[in-house]
């Protein structure tokens, strides 16, 4: 990168250490430590939640399925509107968590069920948040080592040093100076001003790609040339498609609805001002995505365009051949082997595909199958070489990224997406440490001590447990292997708590229906089928098919599993093969869910002797000791419409306003204009290729740009307003020392002092 670009890059980043330490001083308690002392605003945690939620491995993630699938996917995932708009105005397990007061999922689970199921649903929970999360600092060292061009080692003190590690242990470092002063403030605060900051970058980012690769003559004639059944642009010709489809789709909304409050609870989740500065701060979360999301389908084209199009034919050829020796120098060991893979793929001639000529491409046939197929034939033919040639196929996709801008991207604006990737390194792992770390202190440890810690030690060992995660983290990553698409990896990862949790939460929180028995039963057989299938997908290429096929069993499983799936064809196919397993992680996880929702409602029917006390959990009615509620208004058919999105007596007029854009936006426009319309039109009268491009050109860019450009300075604004106020409330609160996540009794420490002397009150009154 040019000089330019690192003091673009270092200036800002400077300045986000500097908030970081500065929020020290307004950490009393472990309440402002853990949840930022509960005075937070909508802005800021929304564009908190904004930097903390994207990441350098969702962009390279995201890139890596679209190259698979292109955009005409975009059209069904408008189904998944009405689903989180209508729990966002719902305020859908977000308020009622709020309510619960808890500072941790596992001081909720403690309230709710029981001490141990706190300490064993926290310890799993944990454990595949921290394995998931842990490939993010390892993939965006890769970003960078392939971004800005450094060597695979370097040489200090005459020691050869391998430069992942030091780019991991760098991207560490940064995450502990942040966390460490003032934990959720400095997270909050941090996050925030990076958001607040990434809203412009994305306008230059996506104005420059749109400049730079007109639609209508580069993209969109190559989201159309692909065979029948795999089209990128036309939804009506989708389905021969595998892994990124329609049957992952309905398993995202599925997962979404069910597992939407399985991650909170360490998070901003609990820094609201109110359970309804808290909900509104989800809703403006439709508003605040909408540049960002733009620009990541943006870059994505743009790859897709850049690798395909003749007019950029010597330019992809160059990428590709950067790409694949960088490639082959970090997964291939072998120097003979190597140079043998790189002869091979260097005899590859620059491929010229002419759009309307030549045959269309196909997930089988594309421009990149030479490549593909060379190292296939190079590497494979042994259980080690199918592993090896794994990893070449999974870096070659996710690297493709970084080597590529780093190949187009002009001075300036180098620097600016470095200074973006930076941001969203930063505020990801930070978030991610800190979740993990809070919640082994808060719901594995600290329910085992008898008496509470002090304030102060409390937050030294949320420190000190920080460091721990991050040296974890680092251990994880120096030494995990990344064999499958980065999606599918964190949805069988994740799947070993989402496979239960679920039920756990929505019964909890819901309903006075559910037991102990019942949510240990979710966690044994939903999280249990997950992690079978986590460990026959790791061991397949190596183990698990190599000892099929030396039993001679490898064809009637094949046989079996091809039965089964044939109905489901050609959505659900299971195909017998040497280098990967046949069910893919989304097909787990969904028959995951499926199997801990039986166990939890099969246990809890069993078990279930009264109802639970949920008024007490959420601190309604008698136990609203803090006023937080405001009186309930009747159902009346004036109101009725209003009430089921979710408007109430607490919402003002401008709350009212931005709900009701919301719904407009998204309800009225993408959903029923978008989606509704468009569906039926199809089947009655299907739309050419051509027509499917203008649409999403119009729908996905220019709306969503003038929008976004709207939303940009609404939330400048409002972020600046609210960060000032934070600051002010930060410095007045009052400390409570015994609001430190800790339960007696089903009830929280803090909880039961204020009710009993609530109850004294009464009794005085009388």
């Amino acid at each position: 990168m040019h000089w330019v670009d690192w003091i673009i890059t270092v200036v800002p980043v400077t300045i986000i250490l500097f908030l970081a330490v500065y929020s020290r001083k307004y950490v009393r308690g472990v309440v402002d430590f853990l949840a930022a002392g509960r005075v937070a605003g909508r802005y800021v945690i929304s564009a908190g939640d904004l930097t903390a939620g994207l990441s350098v491995i969702t962009l390279v993630a995201l890139v890596e399925s679209k190259y698979q699938v292109g955009y005409a996917l975009s059209f069904w995932e408008y189904l998944t509107v009405p689903v989180g708009i209508i729990m966002g105005l719902t305020g859908y397990c977000v308020y009622r968590f709020r309510e619960t007061r808890s500072l941790s999922i596992g001081q909720f689970l403690e309230m709710r069920y029981n001490r141990s199921l706190r300490i064993v649903a926290s310890t799993i929970r944990t454990f595949a948040e921290m394995v998931t999360n842990a490939i993010g600092p390892a993939v965006a060292a890769n970003f960078f080592i392939y971004f800005i061009g450094l060597p695979h080692s370097v040489e200090i003190f005459g020691l050869a040093l391998p430069t992942f590690g030091l780019v991991v242990a760098m991207s560490l470092c940064l995450c502990m100076v942040v966390l460490w002063p003032g934990g959720r403030i400095s997270l909050l605060i941090s996050d925030a001003f990076q958001g607040l900051m990434s809203y412009p970058i994305f306008v230059i980012i996506a104005g420059y790609i749109f400049l730079n690769f007109g639609w209508h003559d580069t993209i969109g004639p190559v989201m159309m040339d692909r065979v029948d059944g795999e089209s990128f642009i036309n939804p009506f010709d989708i389905e021969k498609l595998r892994d990124f489809n329609i049957f992952a789709l309905f398993v995202t909304i599925f997962g979404s609805i069910m597992n939407r409050a399985s991650w909170i609870g360490n998070d901003t989740t609990s820094s609201g001002r109110t359970p309804h500065e808290q909900k509104m701060a989800g809703i403006l979360g439709t508003w605040r995505s909408l540049y960002s999301a733009l620009m990541m389908l943006l870059i994505a084209v743009m790859i897709i365009a850049l690798m395909t199009h003749k007019d950029y034919s010597d330019t992809a050829h160059e990428i590709r051949s950067e790409l694949t020796h960088q490639v082959a120098n970090e997964v291939v060991p072998d120097a003979g082997r190597r140079a043998q893979l790189d002869t091979k793929l260097s005899m590859i001639p620059v491929p010229r595909h002419e759009i309307g000529i030549d045959p269309p491409l196909s997930q089988e046939s594309n421009i990149d199958t030479p490549y593909i197929e060379g190292a296939r034939e190079t590497l494979g033919g042994t259980p080690e070489g199918n592993r090896q040639f794994q990893e070449f196929r999974t870096l070659y996709h996710q690297m493709m990224l970084p080597v590529a801008l780093k190949n187009l991207l002009p001075t300036g604006l180098m620097g600016l997406f470095c200074l973006l990737m930076v941001m969203l390194l930063i505020s990801t792992d930070d978030s991610r440490v800190f979740n993990a770390s809070s919640t082994i202190i808060q719901d594995i440890i600290m329910p085992f001590r008898k008496t509470p810690l002090t304030p102060a030690q409390h937050v030294l060992w949320l420190r000190l447990s920080s460091l721990g995660v991050c040296v974890f983290f680092f251990v994880v990553s120096i030494f995990f292997v990344q064999i499958d698409y980065i999606i599918m990896f964190t949805t069988i990862m994740t799947s070993l708590w989402l496979g239960g949790a679920g039920p756990i939460m929505i019964f909890g929180l819901y309903s006075r229906f559910g037991t102990t028995t019942g949510a240990f039963g979710a966690l044994i057989f939903g999280s249990g089928l997950s992690l079978t299938g986590l460990f026959l997908q790791r061991n397949w290429a190596e183990l698990v098919y190599p000892w099929l096929e030396s039993n001679g069993w490898h064809v009637s499983v094949g046989h079996f599993l091809e039965t089964v799936s044939s109905p489901f064809n050609p959505y659900v196919m299971w195909e017998m093969s040497a280098v990967k397993f046949p069910i893919n992680s989304y097909e787990l996880y969904f028959m995951a869910m499926i199997s801990g929702i039986t166990a939890y409602v099969v246990g809890s029917l069993l078990t279930q002797k009264e109802p639970y006390n949920l008024d007490r959990l959420l601190h309604r009615g008698e136990y609203d000791v803090a006023g937080e509620h405001k009186p309930k208004v009747a159902w009346s058919l004036r109101n009725t419409f209003s009430r089921l999105i979710g408007i109430n007596a607490e919402y003002t007029l401008g709350d009212r306003i931005i709900a009701w854009s919301v719904f407009g936006y998204a309800i009225v426009y993408k959903f029923f204009f978008c989606f509704v319309c468009v569906f039926i039109w199809n089947l009655i009268s299907p739309w050419p290729d051509e027509w499917w491009s203008n649409y999403f050109y119009i729908t996905s860019l220019l709306v969503t740009a003038i929008l976004g450009i709207v939303s940009t300075f609404w939330f400048l604004i409002g972020g600046v307003i609210d960060l000032r106020k934070l600051f002010r409330d930060l410095a007045a609160r009052i400390d409570n020392p015994l609001d430190n996540g800790m339960v007696e009794g089903h009830v929280s420490l803090a909880d039961k002092a204020k009710f009993e002397a609530h109850e004294q009150g009464e009794k005085k009154d009388q």
